[in-house]
């Protein structure tokens, strides 16, 4: 499925615009990131009147993690880190002979990138990241990337979104992928991410989304929800 880059800022009104820088500034504000007061929650999971200083877009591999956090990114004008990038060749390597990983191979990986976060949130930088995210657990070691995390307390600068996808688009896409070699995920370890995937996004406070929509909606919809525009 050939995603299509949409002019997401360029269609908001000056208004807008204006309404998200300020909500982005209130976000770096120093005393809210010394945890000196603790911002209203929306009801959703979202602190009102700030934007997430991290937003990773999660889901199984051919959800469209990639594809749609770089426009993400763009539309907010912030950095975007691909998960995939940060994996050791070890792990690569294992998926590529379609051997699954496992959590001793995951969890260095994980705080790895729950370490790089924790840069950007320190240095009040927002950031959208791509990762697969699939247990509840690697959630929880990426949230910790929150200085003022506490265990099972998501009401965070830590924020996730759940591209929902078929098996049945999720295995085209991936043999799609595969055959351009344009990934190292063969389509043989699908139904292992599958299985591996636990997620109440009611209870965690994650934006559900229908990873099938082309990305404008999709944008949009993330874009709202965080921004409450």
């Amino acid at each position: 499925m050939q995603f299509q880059l949409p002019r997401v800022i360029a269609c908001r009104s000056g208004e807008s615009m204006l309404r998200e820088k300020k909500k982005i500034k209130k976000m770096m504000d120093p005393v809210y990131e010394a945890g000196e007061r603790d911002p209203p929650n929306n009801g959703n999971g979202f602190d009102q009147g700030a934007v997430p200083a991290a937003i990773v877009i999660m889901g199984v591999s051919g959800a469209g993690k990639t594809t749609i956090g770089k426009i993400l990114a763009e539309a907010l004008s912030c950095d975007f880190l691909d998960g995939d990038d940060f994996h050791l060749e070890s792990n690569k390597e294992k998926m590529r002979n379609g051997i699954p990983l496992c959590d001793a191979d995951r969890m260095p990986w994980l705080e790895t990138l729950r370490n790089v976060l924790r840069g950007y949130i320190l240095d009040r930088k927002p950031v959208v990241l791509a990762c697969s995210a699939l247990r509840k657990m690697y959630r929880e070691t990426l949230r910790a990337a929150d200085p003022r995390y506490t265990s099972g307390a998501h009401c965070n600068l830590v924020k996730f979104v759940f591209l929902d996808v078929s098996s049945e688009m999720l295995t085209k896409r991936m043999s799609e992928r595969a055959a351009e070699r344009k990934h190292f995920m063969p389509v043989a370890l699908l139904l292992s991410q599958l299985d591996l995937l636990e997620i109440d996004p009611v209870e965690e406070g994650i934006l559900h989304v229908d990873g099938a929509q082309e990305s404008s909606p999709i944008v949009s919809n993330i874009q709202d929800f965080i921004l409450g525009s």
